[in-house]
């Protein structure tokens, strides 16, 4: 089995902690490709800094490549969709884009460490979930909202969703 499957979406949407429970629901690997990417080479704004956006981007499209030829549940980094290797590499995966609204993440990102969002707040986020919304909405195969939902209820479906595409799941 290769990757049940992957979760895209804005910063703060939940791709980390919906995959892990997803994940365990399925009993099936998780894998975080931020997570993996930090651990190989280093702090994010340490390889944006070092390599610039184009040479991080291209680290995080080999993680998630691995990531993918993997069994489980694989949660990528919400500008891993800007490379269009790793966009080639989702179109044989069964992609979930979590969406939230600015009002509903704002709580969630408060108090973080984020690089690209370090000098303008939500209003860099804001714009960076406007620039990459469409390249999400092109890998995606289904689309849930995670702003006002419990946890539990947006798992639920991707593993109702899951099961229905793959019954042996």
């Amino acid at each position: 089995m290769t990757a049940a499957v992957a979760f895209v979406g804005p910063m703060g949407a939940g791709k980390s902690s919906i995959g892990k429970k997803t994940s365990r629901r399925l009993d099936t690997p998780f894998t975080d490709t931020d997570r993996v990417l930090v651990s190989r080479h280093g702090p994010v704004a340490d390889l944006f800094a070092a390599h610039g956006e184009e040479g991080f981007r291209e680290l995080e499209r080999v993680v998630v490549a691995e990531a993918l030829a993997g069994e489980g549940v694989v949660s990528l980094g919400g500008g891993a969709v800007l490379h269009p290797g790793t966009r080639d590499l989702l179109r044989g995966v069964p992609v979930v884009l979590l969406t939230v609204t600015p009002e509903a993440v704002e709580s969630r990102l408060r108090g973080g460490s984020r690089p690209l969002l370090a000098v303008e707040g939500m209003t860099a986020w804001r714009r960076i979930a406007a620039e990459r919304d469409p390249l999400y909405r092109a890998v995606a195969d289904l689309t849930l909202d995670t702003s006002h939902r419990p946890v539990s209820g947006v798992v639920d479906d991707v593993v109702a969703w899951v099961r229905e595409r793959t019954p042996t799941a």
